[in-house]
């Protein structure tokens, strides 16, 4: 057991002077780590930074920081305990509670990603219908792969990810409604949904289908753009009368404070 304590705290002490290369372990075992990552975390963290973060690089980090909790918590729990009996004894506890806190600390930077990407549903919700009006100009000279690959650039940075993943499958051949689908999964707002099929449907068929449902796509982008309009104006409303609000209970507040010293000082 001793062995194991000096054995654990050898191994931190490398990681943290970088004796050890953890570039190294992490590129020998690259398919283990990778099981452990999430499905979508590549794609939140797109969402939140940017696609110029270097994901594997935080990625390394989170396995680093989990590994370091989990031989920090293994040698205190043992260390704390005096008795080479209740060591033995506590011994796979004190385990289980290291792999608890290990897991603990792995996920924990996944759950912020989550939380941030659900507090922006809602600036998504007003972002899309401006982004598929620019979409719709393209589609106009373009097929719809084409138009939705070459928006991709001048595209919100919290969509790129998506549209990135939606192109790719129709590129690799996949001619279905999945990809379409997928992205309105990615992003769960208002006629998310139903913007895909329509932007499906104008991708199939003959020209002169394709301008009717270009049209009826026009349509609702229009109608979604003014939703996001009032969606705007009511929020500018609802701000201005909260300040109004608070400017008005400060001042009421300040006359009762002005009023009662003045009372005070004349008794």
């Amino acid at each position: 057991m001793e062995i194991l304590i000096v054995g654990a705290i050898i191994i931190f002490i490398l990681i943290y002077n970088n004796t050890i290369d953890k570039d190294k372990f992490f590129a020998d075992n690259q398919k283990y780590l990778e099981a452990l990552k999430e499905d979508d975390y590549q794609f939140l963290v797109y969402a939140r930074y940017g696609e110029d973060v270097d994901v594997d690089q935080l990625y390394s980090k989170r396995v680093t920081y989990a590994f370091i909790a989990f031989l920090v918590v293994l040698v205190l729990s043992i260390s704390n305990n005096n008795s080479v009996e209740i060591i033995n004894s506590q011994f796979f506890l004190n385990l289980v509670l290291s792999i608890v806190v290990a897991v603990v600390i792995f996920k924990v930077p996944y759950s912020q990603l989550k939380s941030y990407y659900k507090q922006h549903l809602h600036e998504i919700d007003v972002m899309l219908p401006y982004y598929l009006k620019s979409l719709e100009i393209l589609i106009q000279h373009y097929t719809v792969p084409v138009a939705i690959g070459k928006s991709i650039g001048d595209a919100p940075d919290i969509f790129k990810p998506g549209l990135r993943r939606m192109i790719d499958r129709i590129n690799s051949g996949d001619a279905s409604v999945d990809p379409y689908m997928e992205f309105a999964n990615t992003y769960p707002v208002r006629d998310s949904m139903r913007m895909m099929r329509l932007l499906y449907r104008l991708g199939i068929g003959s020209q002169e289908k394709k301008q009717e449902r270009l049209m009826m796509f026009s349509r609702t982008v229009s109608s979604l753009q003014n939703k996001a309009r009032e969606t705007k104006y009511k929020e500018r409303l609802n701000h201005m009368e909260s300040q109004t609000m608070i400017m008005l209970v400060v001042t009421g507040v300040g006359v009762m404070l002005v009023i009662l010293i003045s009372m005070m000082m004349m008794f």
